[in-house]
């Protein structure tokens, strides 16, 4: 666990250096007139480029040397802020800046999910793989806490300028720690031989693969249908809890959000993940919908809240690390740059889809409805009152509903529930599946 410690405590720092700047990128767009609508266009410019280039970046990842994809993420984001840094100093920095830096950084992000996955396994043993994507998952929510509370203590004493100087500091140790470990195995076997393959195409067969083997099939298609109706419920907690409660409302449950994500890396990391993973994803899955989505619409009070979005964490922590641990081992290592980038693309381009369906839905149909007590809330009414965000909590007990129904769709499935046994881990390197699926249908497809 050394070398990876060493890797992770440098992504760590990162992590919470990029969550302080983005908190004081919001700072300064608000700071410069901007509305909450400045804000969003932000958090896309930030989601939108890491979910497209995913795909992409994964197939670049897989034809490079991982440490060298690792160098290139964190080396693109010290540029990215560094050349933010440097026009601060010379008196050239200037709000808009802060939009197309966004997307820049948002494209090294696609670069580091698909490199540090499939890096894992070259400083891990195989039985060590849940509890460091544990921790992998911990880091982000230790993130999630610190970052803006760094960020908007250091905005509030000393302005942007420090602040982005602290994140080149902190990308600068992320990649000392990248130089220094050993990656075993860390190497490109090329086929002097093979025909040159655009970078596109690579990029498409990281999707291809993950709907042409059996077992991954099922579950990314169980995992896309329930991130899109829970990302459908969790773009109302916000608005929700600050109809209902106000501003330290949201902040308690933000935080909670933080504590049980780190709760869960702890968890992971002294426990190991389940046995069995395809159904302990899947019943850890139908928790988050009943704590997170369920409970949090059920509930009226804060301290409700704070321990169902705790619980959510908690068990997304393990849900994520457990399905890492799936692809790496079951997915040949020069394919899982591609398959990894093809998984952050399906899970992260539904989150815009949902959250521009929520919003309108909430204003304009089901906190009218709420409030006029019709409809749907001649049943829901007495479960979730007729106050403002009542509407909205209704929201997100069907999409608990509906979550959860989906995630026991996915348990009663045999390919997801005994994926473990069905699709053995691979313990050396493979050919490619379009090799072995050429010599034998659907079995060779397993075996790929």
């Amino acid at each position: 666990m050394g070398p990876f410690l060493l890797v992770w405590s440098g992504q760590a720092v990162s992590l919470a250096g990029s969550a302080a700047v983005r908190f004081a990128f919001i700072v300064e767009v608000w700071s410069a007139g901007g509305k909450a609508t400045a804000v969003t266009v932000l958090s896309l410019c930030a989601m939108l480029p890491q979910a497209v280039f995913s795909p992409i970046a994964g197939a670049i990842v897989d034809r490079i040397p991982k440490r060298t994809a690792l160098r290139i993420a964190d080396a693109g984001g010290l540029l990215v802020v560094g050349a933010l840094a440097l026009l601060h100093y010379v008196g050239a920095f200037q709000a808009w800046q802060v939009y197309p830096a966004t997307v820049l950084l948002g494209i090294c992000a696609a670069f580091q999910f698909p490199a540090l996955s499939s890096a894992v396994p070259l400083l891990v043993r195989k039985d060590q793989l849940d509890r460091t994507n544990g921790l992998l998952a911990g880091a982000k929510s230790a993130a999630g806490i610190g970052g803006p509370a760094l960020g908007g203590l250091l905005v509030a004493l000393f302005g942007i300028g420090p602040t982005l100087l602290v994140d080149v500091a902190s990308y600068a140790f992320a990649l000392i720690g990248i130089q220094i470990v050993r990656f075993n195995g860390d190497r490109v076997t090329k086929n002097p031989d093979a025909p040159r393959r655009r970078i596109t195409a690579d990029a498409v067969e990281g999707l291809r693969y993950l709907f042409r083997i059996p077992g991954l099939r099922e579950l990314i298609v169980n995992f896309c249908v329930v991130n899109l109706v829970m990302v459908f419920g969790f773009a109302l907690i916000s608005p929700m809890v600050l109809l209902r409660a106000g501003n330290g409302a949201l902040a308690a449950v933000n935080t909670s959000v933080g504590i049980g994500g780190v709760a869960g890396a702890l968890l992971m990391a002294a426990w190991g993940g389940p046995a069995n993973r395809g159904r302990g994803m899947m019943l850890g899955v139908v928790g988050m919908c009943l704590s997170a989505l369920v409970v949090m619409g059920l509930v009226g009070n804060v301290t409700g809240w704070c321990l169902a979005i705790l619980i959510g964490a908690l068990l997304m922590t393990t849900v994520n690390a457990s399905m890492q641990t799936i692809v790496q081992t079951k997915v040949p290592h020069e394919w899982q740059g591609r398959v990894f980038g093809a998984v952050m693309f399906l899970s992260q381009i539904s989150v815009p889809l949902a959250m521009a369906v929520s919003g309108p839905l909430a204003d304009h149909v089901f906190e009218p409805m709420a409030a006029r007590g019709s409809g749907l809330f001649t049943v829901l009414g007495p479960l979730v009152g007729d106050g403002p965000g009542s509407g909205m909590a209704a929201m997100l007990l069907l999409a608990g509903i509906g979550g959860t129904a989906v995630a026991l769709w996915g348990l009663a499935s045999r390919s997801i529930r005994e994926i473990d046994t069905l699709l053995p881990d691979l313990d050396a390197p493979r050919e490619p599946a379009e090799q072995s699926e050429s010599r034998g249908g659907d079995r060779d497809e397993v075996r790929a």
